[in-house]
């Protein structure tokens, strides 16, 4: 127990890095991808077009790869990012991109018609969208967004590899320092302590949603 007091307010400090990196990319990447989410059904074809490419680029290599290219690879060109801003864009970007496509997803199952009666009563598209759209949205993409959440929790842990110092890198340090796995134990806790409660805000999120049927 002495011993886990000790290694404990280490931990907290990479908790509280994690955190920042989740919550962070939580507030930028939701509203960023509803609006990627509205471009993809845009009938404007060099922004479509645009969209698909950038969706297909970061859903289609790996975030640590990315993580890599913006902190290591743009300074070769003369791009150079701290490293918690490096951290937050490439999250951005990548999520962005995955709650893009779930949004596209929840605008195109509202029907048609809604779109044509808001018309009928004389609403511009944006009003339509706002007043109209989005709440549908918001019910039909809330399990899938809320994957996506926790998945985030877990792949704030791959921030190590540009030296931020997140939970997993705390845990990883104490553990090389004192040859004892009971570090990694406590980041698995934590983790798993994270996850619940997320997983249970985003119960009684959907839950509440529920009154909209």
């Amino acid at each position: 127990m002495d011993y886990i007091l000790s290694i404990l307010p280490a931990l907290l400090a990479g908790t509280k890095m994690t955190l920042s990196i989740f919550f962070t990319t939580i507030i930028i990447a939701i509203p960023l991808g509803a609006i990627i989410g509205l471009g993809l059904i845009s009938k404007i074809k060099p922004l479509k077009w645009l969209l698909d490419f950038y969706v297909w680029l970061m859903r289609g290599t790996p975030l640590l790869l990315q993580l890599i290219f913006i902190f290591y690879g743009l300074p070769l060109i003369g791009i150079v990012f701290p490293r918690y801003d490096a951290a937050l864009i490439a999250f951005v970007l990548n999520y962005a991109a995955y709650f893009g496509e779930i949004f596209r997803g929840g605008f195109q199952s509202v029907p048609r018609g809604q779109f044509e009666a808001a018309k009928m009563l004389e609403l511009s598209y944006w009003q339509t969208i706002r007043y109209i759209v989005i709440p549908q949205v918001f019910k039909i993409v809330l399990p899938s967004v809320g994957n996506e959440v926790i998945n985030l929790i877990k792949d704030s842990s791959l921030v190590y590899v540009i030296g931020l110092g997140d939970l997993l890198r705390a845990g990883n340090i104490a553990t090389a320092r004192d040859v004892t796995l009971v570090p990694l134990i406590l980041v698995g806790i934590i983790y798993l302590l994270l996850t619940a409660v997320c997983t249970l805000a985003l119960r009684m999120i959907e839950k509440r949603a529920n009154v909209w049927r």
